[in-house]
């Protein structure tokens, strides 16, 4: 009997993705060059680190219904309904906020249904709680047999997915850095590069856990610390899907400059970080810097209506 084909062959991502060089004399000036890690260009549906983080937990998933968790706008929930539909397993997101439930679907959860999701609205203090084993029995009493991804889809197996993303860097940059929301694609990141390059992390919310939770995804996954990575906190503009007229003025002025969208949420953040670090020293003259692009714009102009 011929075994499946590997998810990789049925949803066809662009691997790996591109990564371009830009010339922005905010850098240059400093002798630093900077490239951009095109992830989003990955698929139309699962871009950048949503499929690297995904992958190996819908194989591992063999077709099973796969459970996972997101607020209203969230691009993990759209992504693993997406791969429902493409690859024909069901899917069940539990969403933050029981309030939502009898509101008209706002257009990121009316793509979810659209693709085949099953949506189950629970409370915040139910939500904040949701790795309890009281909540995960809940819902295993009422979902039945399903494989549990959590939030943004940070695990092992996602872990491991992003060391893809190092190992298509390997001899390209010194430096690559990302945005971080949830750590998983840090933490794969850094364990794939190669020795003498280095990960960069810049958390998008505050509350200085990241670092925990990196190591600690590193641990699970590959059984200690993996590479050398660092967090540069500085750049969270008020939290989760905040902005200030600074960092939407940068922005625009980035898109000018270089014809790229720049998505809010986390992009945004990661490359003013990246300038403001260029602008400080951070960084040795002949520096190779590559920023992952990890979403596309549309998504934040969704996401930044809300704030955690």
């Amino acid at each position: 009997m011929t075994s499946p084909p590997r998810l990789d062959a049925r949803l066809r991502p662009r691997l790996p993705s591109p990564l371009r060089e830009v010339h922005d004399e905010r850098f240059a000036r400093h002798g630093v060059r900077l490239l951009l890690k095109r992830d989003d260009l990955i698929h139309p549906d699962l871009p950048g680190n949503k499929w690297r983080k995904l992958a190996l937990n819908l194989e591992a998933a063999a077709g099973r219904t796969v459970l996972t968790f997101g607020g209203a706008y969230s691009n993990h929930l759209r992504a693993t309904a997406a791969a429902g539909r493409l690859l024909g397993f069901p899917t069940v997101g539990v969403v933050r906020g029981d309030e939502l439930a009898h509101r008209p679907l706002n257009p990121s959860l009316a793509r979810c249904a659209a693709d085949g999701m099953r949506l189950h609205f629970v409370d915040r203090t139910t939500y904040r709680a949701k790795t309890s084993p009281e909540v995960l029995e809940g819902l295993l009493g009422r979902f039945g047999d399903v494989v549990v991804v959590p939030e943004g889809g940070s695990n092992a197996l996602a872990a491991q997915g992003c060391t893809a993303l190092g190992r298509e860097l390997a001899g390209e940059v010194d430096v690559a850095a990302v945005a971080c929301g949830t750590g998983g694609t840090l933490a794969g990141l850094a364990a794939g590069l190669a020795a003498g390059q280095r990960a960069l992390g810049v958390p998008v919310v505050g509350g200085g856990f990241l670092a925990r939770e990196v190591a600690r995804l590193q641990h699970e996954a590959f059984g200690s610390r993996a590479g050398d990575w660092t967090l540069e906190e500085r750049f969270t503009f008020g939290g989760y899907a905040r902005t200030t007229p600074e960092l939407d003025a940068f922005a625009a002025d980035f898109e000018e400059r270089h014809g790229l969208p720049v998505e809010r949420v986390y992009v945004a953040k990661l490359l003013f970080a990246l300038t403001a670090l260029a602008g400080e020293g951070a960084f040795a003259p002949g520096t190779r810097v590559a920023a992952v692009v990890t979403g596309a714009p549309d998504d934040a102009l969704q996401e930044s209506s809300v704030s955690r």
